[in-house]
């Protein structure tokens, strides 16, 4: 999509400091990190939030997500978060996982 911001990042057209990437997926710094350690891992493909999900990007971004746990050797922890829609305070709609990292995590969140 032309004006989605990740869609954008995804085709090279804007900057982003890449942590890891495959055929399906692609994960960056944020760069409004809310931990220490604050990746956002996307679908290459737009889908505009969890509810558009399918199984076989489900799987993708797993197996992506277990490929930076190891390689950023988050063994002690780490908060995987799903914003979606308005009332979920997603403001990007593009599917993405924030993971956050380096800190404890208390709970509740928000």
């Amino acid at each position: 999509m032309e004006n989605c911001l990740f869609c954008r990042l995804v085709a090279g057209k804007i900057p982003a400091t890449q942590v890891y990437a495959d055929d399906e997926t692609f994960a960056f710094k944020d760069i409004n990190p809310v931990a220490p350690g604050h990746i956002l891992l996307i679908p290459r493909r737009h889908m505009e939030n969890m509810l558009d999900l399918d199984d076989a990007t489900a799987l993708a971004m797993h197996r992506a997500l277990k490929n930076i746990v190891a390689a950023e050797k988050l063994e002690k922890g780490f908060r995987v978060v799903a914003n979606t829609g308005e009332h979920g305070g997603q403001t990007v709609f593009h599917l993405h996982w924030h993971i956050l990292f380096g800190r404890h995590m208390g709970w509740p969140p928000g």
